[in-house]
């Protein structure tokens, strides 16, 4: 046997090393496409350290980061999703809520309640991404409603944190009925001279959009968060013309006027307690 032949040899037979670093350790920022520590990513508030990528979070890991420690009291959790409309697609809707519930651990997707953000009372309203894309149906319309009234009852400010994929196609007519409930809540919030802080995250689209996520008296938007009502494919098909790059993310809706800040995930509870400090004054 020759000593390339004995060599091809050992290496079909010798057993394949097996990776000392365990499954999901490490994972690529989809932005710089660098690996990143998962530990250190998670430590820097789910943001990558080589390029401030803003990963997508959902919406316990959001009041986390917002509320101050132990103050976040839920509300409205009974609250839970029912399928009037019997809908099925490839999967029957009551099906999917089965799974999205125990899969998550939430009822749907919202989490809302009272908090102290670095000291200042507030009512806390989050989207969760991770239950069917933040799609807004029956409870998330109601659950935002209700908290902008309790806000009006108790005169706190509210500060809402869209992300969604828009309204639920499952419940159909009820989830865009949503759009017009929560905006007239909000109507009677600024009728009764409270604030309320819109916060835009990657992504805020739909009949979320276009409804109580732009109504804010304050909108804030994290980095090249996608904002938008129709998706850009779409819109480019119906005006027929070439679209500006980056025209549905938040730098180009900022210089759009559309958005008043756009502020990085580690500056926004400091920008939020701001923001109701000068409101109260």
């Amino acid at each position: 046997m020759t000593q390339a032949a004995s060599t091809r040899s050992w290496t079909e037979l010798r057993p394949a090393r097996k990776s000392a670093i365990p499954e999901g350790l490490w994972l690529r920022c989809p932005s710089c496409g660098q690996m990143i520590y998962r530990k250190q990513m998670e430590a820097n508030l789910h943001v990558c350290p080589e390029c401030s990528h803003h990963f997508r979070i959902g919406a316990v890991e959001r009041v986390k980061q917002l509320a101050d420690t132990g103050s976040f009291q839920p509300m409205f959790s009974n609250l839970r999703p029912t399928d009037p409309l019997r809908f099925k697609d490839l999967k029957a809707y009551a099906e999917r809520l089965t799974a999205e519930q125990i899969r998550t651990g939430q009822n749907d997707a919202v989490l809302a309640g009272t908090c102290f953000i670095k000291g200042r009372p507030a009512m806390l309203t989050c989207l969760d991404l991770t239950f069917m894309m933040g799609s807004m149906g029956s409870v998330v319309g109601e659950t935002i409603t209700r908290s902008i009234e309790s806000a009006t009852e108790q005169g706190l400010p509210l500060v809402i944190v869209s992300c969604s994929g828009g309204a639920r196609m499952q419940e159909s007519g009820l989830s865009l009925m949503q759009m017009a409930k929560t905006s007239a809540a909000l109507a009677r919030l600024d009728d009764a001279g409270g604030l309320f802080i819109s916060v835009l995250t990657d992504p805020t689209t739909g009949g979320v959009t276009a409804s109580f996520a732009m109504l804010g008296d304050v909108i804030f938007a994290e980095p090249k968060a996608l904002i938008g009502f129709a998706g850009p494919r779409v819109i480019q098909q119906t005006i027929r013309q070439e679209l500006p790059e980056g025209f549905q993310r938040s730098e180009f809706l900022l210089q759009s006027g559309l958005v008043d800040r756009v502020v990085a995930r580690q500056d926004l509870r400091s920008e939020l307690a701001r923001v109701i400090d000068y409101a109260g004054k």
